[in-house]
C-alpha cells in the first residue's frame, strides 16, 4: 500500500514542497517506507472561493502556469481549496476564480468542495476535476458520515475530532477514500471553529474585493485580530499534546494496518519553520531529520555560507 501524504499551500510553500518532493525522489532511503506526496492543496490569491484560511496577496498568470507546472511535471495533483462557506450563486462567475480552475482543469488537479451550490457548478462546467469533500464540514455524526462516503468524491477529509474514535474508524467502509488530518492547529471540540471558517471567508471576500473592487477604502480587508484565536502562535511542537494528533508511529502501526492510506498535514500560512518541522516529523526517518534539516535550510536559504 502506497501511503498518500497531502501537503498544505501550493503557492506560498512550494519552494518547500518541491524541495520534499525531489528529496523523496532523489534519497528515498531517508524518508518513511512507501510513502509518496499526493496532493498539495490551497489556493491562488485572491480567489473568493477558497476557504479554511484566507490566501492575502495577488499573483499573475505567469506565476499560476509557473506552479500549475511545477507540480504537474513531478506528477502532484494541485488540489484546490474552494471551500469558502459563504459562496453562493452571486460569486459563480467570479473571473479569478473561473481563470485558475480553467487553467488547472487536465484531470490531474483536484478540487476540494463544501457548499452544495459552487460543487454543483464545478460538477457541469469544469467535469474532469476529481472532487474532494472537506472537513471544513465538519461531519462528526456516524450517520452523516457514511451518507458522505457514498457519494461521488475521490475521498472525504475527515473531521479531525474522528482521530481518536478508533472503534468506530476500525468499522468505517471506503477506508481507501477516507483522509485523515494528521496535526490539526485546532484545540479539540473547538466551539467557534463554525464561526472561524465563516470570518475567514468573509475576509476571503474582502481581500478579492481590495484587489478587483473599484472602493479601495470600503474593501479594506478584515483583520484577523477581529477573530482573535489563542492558537495562531502555537507552534508545532504544541500540537502533539492534543488528544486530535495523530503520530507517525500511530500512522505506520494503528491507522495503516486499519486500511487508512490518506493522510492530510496542515500548514496554510503557517511560518516556514513549523513547516519544515511538521514534514520532518511525518516524511522522514527520525535518524535523518537533523540531517535533512540542514540541507533544507540551505536549499531554502539559497546555499548561502
Amino acid at each position: 500500500m502506497s501511503i498518500k501524504f497531502h501537503l498544505p499551500d501550493f503557492c506560498g510553500n512550494f519552494r518547500m514542497n518541491l524541495a520534499f518532493a525531489d528529496a523523496l525522489k532523489a534519497q528515498p532511503e531517508l524518508f518513511y517506507d512507501n510513502i509518496t506526496i499526493a496532493s498539495s492543496y490551497g489556493c491562488f490569491p485572491p480567489a473568493a472561493w477558497n476557504g479554511g484560511r484566507a490566501a492575502v496577496g495577488a499573483v499573475r498568470r505567469e506565476f499560476i502556469d509557473f506552479i500549475l507546472k511545477e507540480y504537474n511535471s513531478r506528477g502532484i495533483p494541485v488540489r484546490y481549496t474552494f471551500t469558502n462557506p459563504l459562496v453562493t450563486e452571486k460569486h459563480l462567475s467570479d473571473p479569478f476564480c473561473n481563470m485558475i480552475t480553467e487553467k488547472a482543469e487536465n484531470g490531474l488537479n483536484e478540487i476540494i468542495v463544501n457548499v452544495p451550490v459552487l460543487e454543483e457548478y464545478i460538477r457541469k462546467t469544469y467535469p474532469k476535476y476529481p472532487l474532494i469533500s472537506s472537513t471544513v464540514k465538519q461531519i462528526e455524526g456516524h450517520k452523516e458520515l457514511l451518507a458522505e462516503l457514498e457519494k461521488d468524491y475521490k475521498l472525504v477529509v475527515l473531521d479531525y475530532n474522528w482521530n481518536n474514535r478508533f472503534d468506530e474508524l476500525e468499522a468505517l467502509p471506503h477506508k481507501e477514500k477516507i483522509e485523515l488530518l494528521v496535526n490539526s492547529y485546532c484545540t479539540p471540540h473547538c466551539k467557534r471553529r463554525k464561526s472561524h471558517y465563516e470570518f475567514l471567508g468573509e475576509r476571503q471576500f474582502a481581500l478579492n474585493r481590495q484587489v478587483f473592487g473599484n472602493d479601495k477604502e470600503r474593501a479594506m480587508p478584515i483583520a484577523d485580530k477581529e477573530f482573535p484565536c489563542p492558537n495562531t502562535n502555537l507552534n508545532f511542537y504544541d500540537i502533539l499534546a492534543f488528544e486530535t494528533n495523530i503520530s507517525p508511529e500511530a500512522i505506520f502501526e494503528k491507522y495503516v494496518p486499519m486500511g487508512y492510506e490518506n493522510f492530510k498535514i496542515e500548514g496554510r500560512l503557517m511560518h516556514p519553520v513549523n513547516i519544515l518541522e511538521s514534514y520532518l516529523y511525518y516524511l522522514v526517518k527520525p535518524e535523518h531529520r537533523d540531517r535533512l534539516r540542514v540541507e533544507m535550510l540551505r536549499n531554502l536559504l539559497g546555499n548561502k555560507k
